[in-house]
Parts: structure tokens; C-alpha cells; sequence
């Protein structure tokens, strides 16, 4: 196991004939691409021109990969669940990204960018959040790199993940509220893409998910796919064989789906299964299932599933869990939908509240409220008992208590 884990990241290298990865134009099937304003085209195409370079830097992997072992704590664990995959009648497995420094996934994909921005000449840093936990992670490699950093955040996010924004702020950052539309997720990455068009010369936008306009969605898809790179030798050390039966995640915009999904996408032996967050009901007019509700559509500089209006408006989204209320998905989930690669499920917010109290009473793990998500499919999908299942853990409960304190009353 010792040369495994201090084997160096991929970073994502993947078949060129791909059919389920970014094409060089940054298309998933028909989704991708790079719908922007003039004004920002300079900026996407000085990363375009150089992300892969820059990642393929021997002295730039180097860093990175000393950054997630020392800094971050990876290899996160594979668990094997013991009382879960005893009720569900499977061999569950948990990919613990919960314990990566800063709680979540998130900061997989910070490293990278804030490395990336510094090879590019950058001295500061822009970003949006919702459930705040990119934000944390951005605020985090900006402390460490000694780098100017403004977080974008919606006016509701700010008051229901107010431990999330209190850290953002110790870390240095300053938290911007964004105050127009629902004042969630899609108002803050508009912002942000404001102040982007207004600093193209020394700013870096560190995108927290698998979304906006080419190179991003490839580029997040990369830095997150150290998850499913550690799940197959991981599982390799624990069941003899690299693939799972099925991979499991939680998707708003998707990032840590897509880490969890990256290696395995060209391999049909292993499912797919995508949780998205139903809210109150897929019909009751307030769900952020894009799946079931979107059409495709452009948002934020990509084309891809979008839950709008009859006449093209964006409908505004709705999840008791602030980073699954997104009106979109990234364009490798809306293409891992449409082509069927992936089996996407919706959870309503009792659904996935139930289950992460279920999670934590069985296994002492309190999952993130996005995370629980991904815990309820057991009622929808039956598993056979020899079957392999990871369910990325992505993040930690804690910036949800109060969220599961005003539910159950505890």
C-alpha cells in the first residue's frame, strides 16, 4: 500500500476516444462548450490554452500531489460500512472525502486551481459558493499561498451556513452577499462572473463545481479525479479487483460526482448513479432535479440540462441543502443522463434528512445534508448481496447542524 499512496496523481488522463470525457472543444456529446460574453474570452482562453500544460508540468504535479498528502490528508479511507451494508443487503463502501482538511471534496480542486492561477501570474483569487464549503476551501489555499481572496455568496446561503461563512472569514476572505434573484448559488456565480469581466488581468475565478465555460468542467473534472484513482487501489487492496458494482454521488453541479465517476466513465461494467435533490416534490414547483425538470439550455457559459421556463427563464431551484439547489448540471452528468451511462435518482429533502440521521445513528459518520442525498437511494434501488457499492462521502455534517437541529428538534 506505501507505493500506492505516494504513487503521483494522473491528474485525469484519459483515452482521447473517449466517449463519456471532454472532447478538445470541451463537448460532452452535445454539452459543454463555451458560451461567454467577449469580454471574458480572454480569460477562458488563457487557461484553455494552458490547463493541460501547466498540469502536466513534472514540477507542478509534484507540488500538488505533496499538497494533497501533507496538506489536505489523502489518501482519504475507503470504509466498509458495516451495520449499512447489513440493512441493504450489499458490500457498501464509503469514500471518506468527509475527512479531507476543510471537511469536504472541495479542496481537492482549490489546490489545483490556486496552483494553476500562480502559474499563470495571478495575485487574486474570486469564487462562488453555496453550501459555502468551496468557498472554506478557496478561502483556505488563498491563506496558505499569502493570496487576496473574495468569495461570492447568496444573501439565504450566507444565513443558513453561517459557521461556513464565519470560517471564510478567519481564513482571511472577504464574503460578498449576492442580493439579487433567489440570492442562492446561481445569483453568487453571476457576481462573480461580474467581477471576472471587471478584472481579467490579475484574477483567477477558482469555479467550485463541473460547470461553466470550457476548459473549466474539465478542468474541476481532473483535479477531483484523485477520488476514483485512490477508490481503485483501494478496492484492489480490499476485494481483489479494481471496479465497484456501482459508484454512487450526490450531484448539483457534480464536481465530486465526476471525481468519483472519472475513471470509471469508459467502463460500462461499473453503474453509474447520480442523486439529484427533488426538494419538496420533482412536480411540487419547488425541486432542483434537473434531470427530471431540465431542458438543455445555457447557463453560466455552458450548454447543458437547465430547468427553465416555456420561454427560456431560468427557474429558480429549490433543496433544503444549499449545494444541490442549482437550476443546471455540469455537461459531463446532463451527458452521462442523456446518453444513459448514468442512472440518475431524485430525493426529496425528508427523504435525505431521514437518511443522513440514518447514516449517523448506524455508522457514526454525520454525513453533509448533500451527502444524505446519495444515503436514501435504497429505497429506489435494490442491490444484489455480493454487489460492490462506493457512495462518495463528500463532505461532514457539521455545517449542517443546525439545518438537522430545526428538523428533527433534537
Amino acid at each position: 500500500m506505501k507505493d500506492e499512496i505516494n504513487a503521483p496523481s494522473s491528474l485525469g488522463k484519459r483515452s482521447v476516444n473517449s466517449a463519456y470525457h471532454a472532447n478538445e472543444k470541451g463537448y460532452y456529446g452535445e454539452f459543454g462548450g463555451a458560451f461567454i460574453p467577449e469580454m471574458l474570452y480572454p480569460n477562458t482562453e488563457e487557461l484553455r490554452l494552458n490547463y493541460i500544460r501547466i498540469m502536466e508540468e513534472p514540477s507542478f504535479k509534484q507540488e500538488f500531489d505533496r499538497l494533497l498528502k501533507d496538506y489536505v490528508g489523502r489518501p482519504t479511507p475507503l470504509y466498509f460500512a458495516d451495520r449499512l451494508s447489513k440493512k441493504y443487503g450489499a458490500k457498501i463502501y464509503l469514500k471518506r472525502e468527509d475527512l479531507c482538511h476543510t471537511g469536504a471534496h472541495k479542496v481537492n480542486n482549490t489546490i489545483g486551481q490556486i496552483l494553476m492561477a500562480k502559474k499563470l501570474g495571478k495575485n487574486r483569487i474570486i469564487a462562488e459558493t453555496g453550501a459555502g464549503q468551496h468557498g472554506v476551501a478557496t478561502a483556505t489555499v488563498c491563506a496558505l499561498m499569502g493570496i487576496e481572496c473574495v468569495v461570492y455568496m447568496g444573501e439565504i446561503d450566507i444565513a443558513r451556513q453561517a459557521p461556513n461563512v464565519a470560517r471564510m472569514k478567519m481564513l482571511g476572505a472577504e464574503v460578498r452577499p449576492a442580493l439579487s434573484g433567489s440570492r442562492t448559488l446561481k445569483d453568487a456565480t453571476n457576481e462573480a462572473i461580474r467581477d471576472w469581466i471587471n478584472n481579467p488581468v490579475d484574477t483567477h475565478y477558482i469555479i467550485g463545481s463541473v460547470v461553466g465555460p470550457h476548459p473549466y468542467p474539465d478542468m474541476v473534472a481532473r483535479f477531483q479525479s484523485v477520488i476514483s484513482e485512490e477508490i481503485k487501489w483501494q478496492l484492489k487492496e480490499r476485494e481483489g479487483h479494481e471496479n465497484p458494482d456501482y459508484v454512487v454521488a450526490c450531484v448539483g453541479g457534480g464536481s465530486n460526482a465526476a471525481g468519483a465517476y472519472y475513471h470509471y466513465l469508459d467502463d460500462t461494467n461499473v453503474g453509474i448513479i447520480a442523486v439529484e435533490a427533488a426538494g419538496k416534490g420533482i412536480d411540487s414547483g419547488e425541486s432542483a432535479a434537473t434531470s427530471a425538470l431540465g431542458k438543455v439550455g445555457i447557463i453560466h457559459g455552458s450548454k447543458t440540462l437547465l430547468m427553465q421556463t416555456q420561454d427560456g427563464q431560468i427557474t429558480e431551484p429549490y433543496s433544503i441543502s444549499a449545494g444541490l439547489d442549482y437550476p443546471g448540471v455540469g455537461p459531463m452528468h446532463a451527458h452521462l443522463f442523456r446518453s444513459g451511462r448514468g442512472e440518475f435518482i431524485s430525493i426529496t429533502d425528508d427523504e435525505a434528512m431521514t437518511a443522513g440521521l440514518e447514516v449517523s445513528q448506524l455508522e457514526g459518520i454525520i454525513p453533509a445534508i448533500e451527502t444524505s442525498h446519495a444515503f436514501a437511494i435504497f429505497d429506489y434501488k435494490k442491490f444484489k448481496k455480493d454487489d460492490i457499492v462506493v457512495i462518495n462521502l463528500s463532505g461532514r455534517g457539521d455545517k449542517d447542524l443546525q439545518t438537522y437541529i430545526d428538523y428533527f428538534r433534537l
